[in-house]
This record gives C-alpha cells, structure tokens and sequence, in this order.
C-alpha cells in the first residue's frame, strides 16, 4: 500500500486534530509491515502496508499496555487508534516515539552486557501470565514447519550449501518438542525490532508477532543480535537446556531460509542478516 505525508496528514487531521498542527516526517525503515511517520517530537504514526499488519495493529493496541509495566525495557506505548478513511484501507496507529538506532555498523552493541540486556527482555516477557493471550505468529510446532523450510532450502539451490543446510535443519528437527506451557515471546527479534543506545538495548518495538508460543522462538536473537562470543552467556543467562537450544537453531533457520529466499531481490537488508544468520548457524556458531 503506498502512503505519504499528505496522507498521513489528512488521517490526523480528520481523525486526531489535537495533533493536526504537528510536522510529519516519513522515517527511513527497511521493514516490510508497517510505514513509519515520525508525528512531532515524541510521536509516531504507523501504517501497515498491508492487510496482515492491520490486524497487527489492532493487537499491539490491545495487548502492549498489558505488557508494558511487565518488561525491564521501553516498548511502544499506543496513544491512539484510527480507522480505515482518506483512500487508505485498514487500522492504523499513532505511539509514544522511542529514541535509538538499529544495532549495526552506524550502531555497534557491546556484545556482553548486550546479550545480559536481551537475556533479562527474554526472561521477562517469558513470565508474563499467559491467561488469555493470543497465540503468536510463530506459535506453531517447529515441525510443522518442515514443508515451507525444505522448499526455500530448494528455492536457494546455488546461493547457499544445500546439503549442508538441509543437514542442520533435520538436526533441529530431531530435537524434543517443548514439555511445557506456551509462554509470552517477541516473536520476531531481530535487528530491525530492537533499538540501542550507548552499546546497550534501549528499547524493543515491532510487536506484530507477540503472543504465547515454544519459548526457543525467542532464542532466534542468540544468531540474529549476537556475536558468537556473547551466545554462551546469553544462553545461560535464558537456561535454555540442550533440546530448547536446538529448537532456537532451528527456528533461526527456518525464519532466515524464508526471509533469504523470499527477500532476495526486494529487500537486500534483510536478505543480508538472513545469509549472515545463515551462515553462523551452518557454521555451528
């Protein structure tokens, strides 16, 4: 769906006009659900850009300020909700706007105290009760993806090691399915979703894929933040045992399969961290 200022503009001023005299800026983002509108200083607009995010955004505002007093860290605080006008076709929002940059080249992490940081996010969201939460985007069993992963592994005969890759995924396969309840994860950390300051994690956004699920989902940050050196102590700071652990590989390449295959020619930032999350989990990082 393509958006623009203009468009922005009318939707808070027909919809919020306490906010209509505020400059709107489009923020630069490489992600794929939702466009993103910076709305005064400590203001942001999100529009998804497709049907599925506004479904998203109906449960960020629904289950974030549940969540909120619950985490160690910042996440969006929902202000507001607006309805479908103007042309533009689905629910969309307006939240607190968090300060801090994507980790990266532009914003490197301290990889210790960093992974201490993710830990404890992890850990906490982990005991949120789960009375009446939704099952997550990624709450199904690992296994139940094995179809969708093995036809991107074929997708990408001649851009990655096949065998190899097939190799790691029946390992993940073979690990014990989780024994226990299913628990609040993220669902979806990656890079793109947690914002750092300083070397430390700031804030973490993007709930679309929150809800209850296997806790290993959430283990996908070890290979998606974290550097090789900081996985031990992160793994140990989350006590994820060995068949939790395996699942947590094998969601990470299940997830990066797809994202690398389906992203490849479109959105080479995030085909970039699917190779690089590719390539530490085949070499057995």
């Amino acid at each position: 769906m393509a958006t623009d200022v203009p468009l922005v503009r009318r939707l808070i001023a027909t919809q919020f006009p306490q906010w209509a005299d505020l400059p709107v800026e489009r923020v630069a983002s490489r992600g794929t659900v939702n466009a993103i509108y910076r709305l005064g200083a400590d203001k942001a607009v999100r529009l998804p850009l497709q049907e599925g995010g506004a479904n998203d955004a109906e449960t960020e505002c629904r289950w974030l300020p549940y969540l909120a007093p619950r985490l160690p860290f910042a996440i969006p605080a929902p202000l507001a909700q607006g309805v479908p006008a103007e042309g533009y076709p689905w629910s969309w929002s307006v939240c607190r706007w968090l300060d801090g940059g994507n980790p990266g080249r532009d914003n490197p992490v301290d990889p210790l105290p960093f992974a201490a940081d993710l830990a404890e996010f992890v850990t906490a969201i982990r005991r949120v009760d789960p009375a009446d939460g939704p099952v997550a985007y990624r709450g199904e069993t690992l296994a139940s993806r094995d179809t969708a992963t093995r036809a991107a592994i074929v997708a990408l005969r001649g851009h990655l090691d096949t065998a190899a890759t097939t190799t790691a995924w029946d390992e993940a396969l073979r690990a014990p399915a989780a024994s226990g309840p299913a628990v609040w994860v993220h669902g979806d950390l990656q890079p793109g979703n947690v914002l750092v300051a300083d070397g430390r994690l700031g804030a973490v956004i993007d709930f679309g894929c929150m809800g209850l699920a296997d806790p290993a989902v959430d283990l996908i940050a070890a290979w998606y933040l974290l550097p090789s050196g900081a996985r031990g102590s992160f793994r140990t700071a989350v006590a994820a045992d060995d068949a939790t652990w395996a699942r947590g590989r094998g969601w990470a390449l299940s997830i990066a399969l797809m994202e690398l295959s389906y992203y490849r020619e479109t959105n080479l930032v995030m085909a970039a961290t699917a190779r690089q999350v590719i390539g530490e989990l085949l070499g057995a990082g």
